[in-house]
């Protein structure tokens, strides 16, 4: 104690300034009282309020307000926190795949049978090789590199390794996957269980509960606390809940090099480990055991990049086997209670799954220290925004659902952007025995049916994931914690499915919560409709408006008969949605009365080039501002046809001095071409990149000569 005050501490900071695990602050009280018996814990520091001149109104505390309350009594919140947490710490979930409504082959049937006893016995021969190789690293002397893993491989029960390493075996696509992608996989898995026991060990999660369950006051419809956010609750019941561990402890994530070293030593032990006799399909074959997977190398012009490849036979197995079940990590699965308020950067989102603040690529860490030296006060807007997303419910939109998933089941439909199944992929040419023999065009050909291969079951096996998911929430009312990244703009953090998805994802989401459609919310919905065609960019709202009282007749068919009748919604530039939005159209038109109509739709609106929409703003120019919408006008602006035209007129005067290149692309310069360019010029894209992205738009045009 003299040391510290020595060295110009003071007592009290031990308390307000460190983060204790299980019960080290009752231990370092009980220290001090030996020293000064009437010592008493400092009062908790006054709550700071954001001084910040934009959000005086709103953290200015003058007017009361009290928190948007969800539908939910504080015996549902709770029951659904504790689904929650159940899933969490079984860290993945088992969900049935959208394919299983299919019936069974007895082809199917026998080669799940052989899975099955695969499976079991490379259980224990992953198993045995992971003993083995723990028993021969604890015998290495300390100076090894070996050594440095061995703690690593202990920190889970043995059991939970293996079935890491069998999920990834599991999920491994035929075409191989590269070596640094997998081995991350493998070592984050390992990290964020540890992370998970962590949590449980020091008494974390047992404090968590406690808060949590006191928290849901704030946003269920049957209590009371009032003028709180949510960060700002959450904070003061974690002040008053007094004793016990700190809950934002920093993880102390390991070092990226390592988690990479951890996954290639899995590898490795999978490599080696799992074996299947190479007559399983062929009995005619010798029974020799042969490896399921296989390490290669392949050239990415002159990178020379590792990859694990499963074994044909075994690919084979698995597509005939059609599994229904696919196992996630449960951060990938919406959540079912609202998520932890963000209080810090180290702390919020999930229960227990270790999310970051802001997203950046592993090894970067600038932005990550600019973070800690932030002071916490200047983060409350930043945090406050997150929160207010989070705590956001949704469902699902289920007979759009069901038609989505009716025609994924049937081969898929490419112009409505579900994707066939790798059955329908070209089939390669019939070739001579020899590769030898083939001749440069043959194998071109091979290999473009190849890559085509590869990528229909890429995004085969996305929208399968997207729509299984959401068949799994099909019932259920669920939540999107969000973070951010380095520029701000907020993401939802279960990855697969959100609503930042395809037009797919989009048009089987509704809000929770609905709302009256009240005087002008139906003329909103058929705005909605029309901006989702595509058909009127350059019309006035009034406009819009009309024509799709014209269409009614349109709308009204593609609601009752989407699959049977004229369907007028396929021709739109986002069909699912436009879809989704004509059902709710014909509802509320139906309904007696449509402007108490109940409505959980939602109707987006949009910035017309945000960036330069700020850029206008700030440097205070009329024509920008015109160009993007920010004065009033009777026609929506479009800045990309401005900047199209501008280029054109650049072109033409090239093209009269002779420039080739000016003369091949007359007649090709259009909006489409500039769009993507102009819009991520303010978000910092290079003329790299610029260069590309026009490159891909000249691409898809066909008739242009590439």
């Amino acid at each position: 104690v003299q040391q510290l005050e020595n060295d110009g501490f003071h007592v009290d900071e031990l308390f307000q300034k460190c983060l204790f695990e299980e019960d080290e602050k009752e231990k370092v009280l009980k220290a001090i009282r030996i020293v000064q018996p009437n010592y008493q814990l400092p009062p908790p520091a006054n709550p700071q309020h954001c001084k910040s001149s934009l959000l005086q109104d709103f953290y200015s505390k003058e007017k009361a307000f009290s928190y948007p309350k969800l539908d939910f009594s504080v015996q549902e919140l709770q029951e659904r926190f504790q689904r929650q947490l159940e899933m969490e710490l079984d860290s993945t979930v088992t969900i049935e795949s959208v394919e299983s409504i299919k019936p069974l082959t007895p082809q199917a049937i026998k080669a799940r049978k052989i899975l099955d006893a695969l499976r079991s016995r490379w259980h224990n021969s992953i198993l045995q090789a992971l003993q083995k190789s723990k028993h021969n690293m604890s015998k290495l002397n300390t100076a090894s590199g070996y050594k440095i893993l061995y703690p690593y491989l202990c920190v889970l029960p043995d059991k939970e390794y293996v079935a890491i390493m069998l999920q990834i075996l599991n999920t491994l696509p035929p075409q191989g996957e590269s070596l640094a992608v997998l081995a991350r996989e493998l070592g984050s898995k390992v990290y964020d269980r540890y992370i998970t026991q962590r949590k449980k060990r020091s008494g974390q999660l047992e404090k968590m509960q406690e808060i949590y369950e006191d928290y849901i006051h704030l946003l269920a419809k049957d209590s009371q606390p009032d003028n709180y956010l949510p960060r700002e609750y959450w904070e003061k019941l974690v002040s008053e809940a007094g004793f016990g561990p700190s809950l934002n402890l920093k993880d102390y994530s390991w070092p990226c090099i390592l988690v990479m070293r951890l996954g290639m030593h899995m590898l490795e032990l999978l490599v080696q480990a799992v074996k299947m006799p190479r007559n399983i399909l062929n009995p005619r074959l010798e029974p020799k055991l042969i490896p399921v997977l296989y390490h290669i190398y392949s050239f990415h012009s002159s990178w020379q990049v590792g990859l694990v490849k499963p074994h044909p036979i075994f690919s084979q197995l698995v597509s005939d086997a059609a599994e229904t079940m696919l196992t996630f990590n449960s951060s990938a699965i919406p959540m079912l209670c609202p998520p932890v308020p963000w209080t810090s950067p180290h702390f919020g989102a999930f229960i227990l799954s270790n999310t970051k603040l802001m997203r950046f690529v592993d090894g970067a860490v600038q932005h990550q220290l600019l973070l800690e030296q932030c002071p916490p006060v200047n983060l409350h807007p930043v945090l406050d925004a997150l929160n207010q997303l989070g705590n956001c419910a949704w469902k699902i939109n289920q007979p759009v659902l069901d038609i989505i998933i009716s025609i994924f089941n049937d081969k898929g439909n490419e112009k409505l952007d579900i994707p066939p199944p790798v059955s329908e992929a070209p089939k390669p040419p019939v070739l001579p025995g020899n590769s030898s023999a083939l001749s440069k065009s043959q194998k071109r050909e091979l290999l473009l049916c190849r890559k085509k291969a590869a990528e229909m079951h890429s995004l085969r096996m996305d929208a399968l994931y997207k729509l299984s998911i959401a068949n799994y929430v099909r019932d259920k009312v669920f939540w999107f914690p969000h973070n951010m990244d380095f520029r701000g703009r907020t993401y939802p953090c279960p990855p697969y499915f959100n609503h930042l998805g395809n037009d797919i994802t989009r048009a089987i989401l509704l809000f929770a919560e609905g709302k009256p459609l009240g005087p002008r919310g139906l003329d909103w919905l058929k705005i909605h409709l029309i901006n989702l065609t595509g058909l009127k960019k350059k019309n006035s709202l009034q406009e819009r408006l009309e024509y799709a009282n014209e269409i009614m007749e349109e709308i009204l068919d593609s609601a009752d008969y989407p699959l049977t009748g004229r369907r007028w919604w396929m021709n739109t530039d986002e069909p699912w949605q436009a879809l989704a939005c004509c059902m709710e159209i014909a509802k509320a038109s139906r309904s007696p009365d449509p402007a108490a109509y109940v409505s959980h739709f939602p109707v987006h609106q949009d910035g017309s080039c945000n960036g330069l929409q700020h850029y206008a703003a700030l440097g205070r120019d009329l024509i920008g501002a015109i160009s993007v919408n920010l004065m009033p006008c009777s026609v929506p602006q479009d800045v990309y046809s401005v900047v199209a035209q501008q280029v054109e007129e650049f072109r033409k005067k090239d093209a009269e001095q002779g420039v080739k290149i000016a003369q091949v692309l007359q007649g090709f310069v259009s909006r489409k071409v500039v769009k993507q360019t102009v819009m991520t010029v303010v978000y910092g894209v290079t003329r790299y990149g610029g260069r590309l992205q026009i490159e891909k738009r000249l691409k898809e045009i066909d008739e242009f000569p590439e």
